[in-house]
């Protein structure tokens, strides 16, 4: 009896067991059921809002002709070619070099014989000078073989180069630092000039000699014993708006600095430009100067010329520009 409950209650437990089993996969096919396949729908891209920063691309249908638009050259200021500093260095856009006389300083230093293109500036012994970035041009303006003919000595040696040329001899003098007025035509007429300490006089000692040689046998006292001191003594100042060819920009000193205007243009509102020249220590060639304010245009604007002035190798304070009594 116990044998065959035993049997009984084993079977039961089985039934039991397998009717669980049942409910449990039952359970899993209905979850299963509660997943909804979704296939992907085609997206009208239109539609659809740009993401920020996003901008919509416009396909532009007028093509860009890259052949017809016209590549800019930079304006060219000078021509290798040219002799003169009329020449070789162009006007800015917009300006017209100012008129001028014939025989006038202006035509003198505008038709002057320049050095080649690319020309060093020498010292007065043939050597190079030291920085060779501050200059555009090089005139051919006779130099000394000694160390005489600095900054104010070469505008001193412009002036008489140009008179002498132009037969205006009573022109040609120059003032020594002390005083002394010395005079070519008296130097020709064969006066010679006799230096005592801070004492000078004339003295009667040559025969009459109009030659070239003579002349520059009488600059080279000049230099000697004249400066940017003494050409303070014999300049007033101006204005930017009264500037010509011929006036200076002059610091006297010892030593001081004068740089002289070689040529000047206009544009149609009155605006002037000028380019400038030096000599400088030691003696050296007088040469025409870049502006470092741009360097590949050397012509210096009326801007550029009030107040202090700045050059490549001087700075002048307010004040400096300057027209010579010569």
């Amino acid at each position: 009896m116990k044998k065959r409950k035993g049997i009984l209650i084993y079977f039961i437990g089985i039934c039991l067991l397998l009717s669980a089993c049942g409910t449990k996969e039952s359970d899993n096919e209905l979850k299963k059921d509660n997943y909804v396949k979704v296939e992907p729908q085609p997206v009208d891209e239109s539609e659809l809002e740009p993401l920020h920063g996003e901008t919509e691309f416009q396909e532009d249908s007028s093509q860009v002709d890259t052949e017809s638009v016209a590549t800019q050259a930079p304006y060219e200021y000078f021509d290798t070619q040219g002799m003169t500093v009329e020449s070789r260095i162009h006007v800015p856009e917009g300006y017209e070099r100012t008129s001028t006389e014939a025989g006038s300083l202006t035509e003198f230093l505008r038709t002057y014989p320049l050095k080649v293109h690319d020309s060093a500036v020498l010292l007065y012994d043939g050597s190079e000078k030291w920085n060779q970035d501050a200059h555009v041009a090089v005139f051919q303006l006779p130099i000394e073989e000694r160390d005489l003919q600095q900054c104010a000595d070469s505008v001193m040696r412009v002036y008489a180069e140009y008179y002498f040329q132009t037969e205006q001899y009573e022109k040609i003098r120059f003032h020594f630092t002390n005083g002394f007025l010395a005079e070519y035509g008296k130097w020709r007429d064969g006066y010679r000039i006799s230096v005592e300490g801070n004492n000078v006089s004339w003295v009667k000692s040559a025969s009459y000699d109009d030659s070239y040689e003579t002349f520059v046998k009488f600059m080279r006292m000049v230099f000697t014993y004249a400066g940017t001191l003494s050409m303070e003594q014999e300049s007033t100042q101006i204005s930017v708006k009264e500037a010509r060819v011929g006036d200076v920009i002059l610091k006297g000193g010892s030593p001081g600095h004068v740089v002289m205007i070689v040529d000047m243009c206009e544009n149609e509102q009155g605006e002037k430009a000028f380019l400038l020249a030096q000599g400088y220590m030691p003696a050296q060639e007088f040469h025409v100067l870049k502006n470092p304010a741009h360097e590949e245009n050397p012509w210096y604007y009326e801007e550029e010329l009030t107040g202090s002035i700045r050059t490549p190798e001087y700075g002048f304070g307010e004040g400096c520009l300057k027209r010579l009594s010569y």
